[in-house]
């Protein structure tokens, strides 16, 4: 079963509507105004780096043996995981590379997003 995990960057100043960002952005791939502009291609290579030791089975989408699979789908805007059988560190890892960016974790297995300490 797999576990999908979104990570994105409002604009200061700007109400956080974060079910209507995931639905927006996330699921149809539209821009959001209330967003920042996120350095993608930083992030992947971040992930390339950090997850080296990882089979790249396709472009965005890694795997190792014992420890699951992801694949990341991204816009200008937003980075997703789609986890599958991953074990808990390796996806906390993956939540700590995109918290290095300013990126809370958006989990919308329970429409929770753990921004608590981010400026609203």
């Amino acid at each position: 079963m797999g576990m999908d995990f979104v990570f994105w960057k409002y604009k200061k100043g700007i109400a956080h509507n974060d079910n209507k960002i995931y639905e927006l952005a996330c699921c149809d791939g539209q821009t959001a105004e209330e967003l920042e502009i996120l350095p993608i291609d930083k992030i992947l290579n971040k992930v390339a780096d950090v997850f080296s030791d990882w089979t790249k089975v396709q472009t965005h989408t890694y795997e190792k043996e014992d420890n699951g699979a992801f694949e990341i789908f991204t816009t200008a805007q937003i980075v997703r995981f789609d986890c599958y059988g991953m074990q808990e560190s390796s996806i906390n890892t993956l939540i700590d590379i995109l918290l290095d960016f300013g990126c809370p974790l958006y989990d919308p297995q329970i429409s929770q997003r753990f921004d608590s300490w981010t400026e609203k």
